[in-house]
């Protein structure tokens, strides 16, 4: 679940609430620096993909530090995410949470899961946890040799998107006007519900019967409170749709087509 924590340093800054596995310190513990020929080779978060979170499931995202020595690799202590601003999540080794395979007699690779929960106890405590963080680790060796990173790679934590879209009148007569209506919204972890996402760019889009491709009619921007409203002339069967391309804080999402009978 998610917790603000108030134990090993304070993992967790005041503008969002993230718990993991298992509290633990933030990255800041250790200078970034290290010993001997150690070396991190490889650091995955979520498959290479944005965490993206939205206001009721919890999300689980798997982290991976591979890394080598000479003596081999003893153990990664902790891997710890750090947010945009006092944001902070990280678990541990000593507490079960990470788990060290062999590659081979020098390398291993060492793997843990965040998880991310926008109804735990404390939830989100704002949005400006969305964005991009570092994701640190403090890697040790067999002979002793260690290599602390605090940002061994970043990944993106992502605010959830939706989009809708309605072409009418269903059917219309070739040439006339349909209307095409829609709403881009995200999640808002303030209050666990989605809001309107305003003055974005999003392509209204159209897939004729039989085809696979959608092809983009226009461009045009949401409103205020996150509407879009355009018109276009009816040329033939086929289904519009929404296509918004996604920001640094919130991923690309496309409405399901909704189909036009044009007679």
């Amino acid at each position: 679940m998610f917790m603000r924590a108030t134990t090993r340093s304070a993992l967790l800054g005041t503008s969002l609430a993230l718990a993991v596995t298992a509290v633990g310190a933030t990255s800041a513990q250790a200078d970034d620096g290290g010993a001997g020929d150690i070396t991190i080779d490889k650091v995955v978060v979520n498959g290479g993909k944005p965490v993206v979170v939205g206001t009721t499931n919890v999300v689980s995202a798997k982290v991976s530090v591979t890394a080598t020595d000479n003596s081999g690799i003893a153990k990664t202590s902790y891997i710890s995410g750090d947010g945009p601003g006092p944001n902070y999540a990280t678990i541990w080794y000593d507490d079960g949470d990470i788990t060290c395979v062999k590659v081979s007699a020098t390398t291993s690779t060492c793997s843990g899961t965040l998880t991310f929960d926008p109804q735990g106890s404390t939830g989100f405590a704002d949005n400006a946890a969305a964005g991009t963080w570092n994701l640190g680790a403090l890697v040790s060796a067999n002979d002793f040799d260690y290599i602390h990173r605090d940002a061994a790679t970043t990944f993106k934590v992502q605010r959830a998107s939706k989009l809708t879209v309605n072409a009418s009148p269903e059917p219309v007569k070739k040439g006339k006007t349909i209307t095409v209506t829609g709403k881009l919204s995200r999640a808002n972890w303030e209050d666990n519900l989605y809001h309107g996402y305003t003055g974005q760019s999003v392509k209204l889009q159209f897939r004729k019967k039989g085809s696979s491709t959608y092809t983009t009619v226009k461009t045009i921007k949401t409103d205020s409170t996150g509407n879009l409203k355009t018109t276009v002339t009816a040329a033939g069967d086929g289904y519009f749709r929404y296509s918004f391309a996604g920001t640094s804080t919130t991923p690309a999402v496309n409405a399901a087509g909704d189909f036009v009978d044009v007679q």
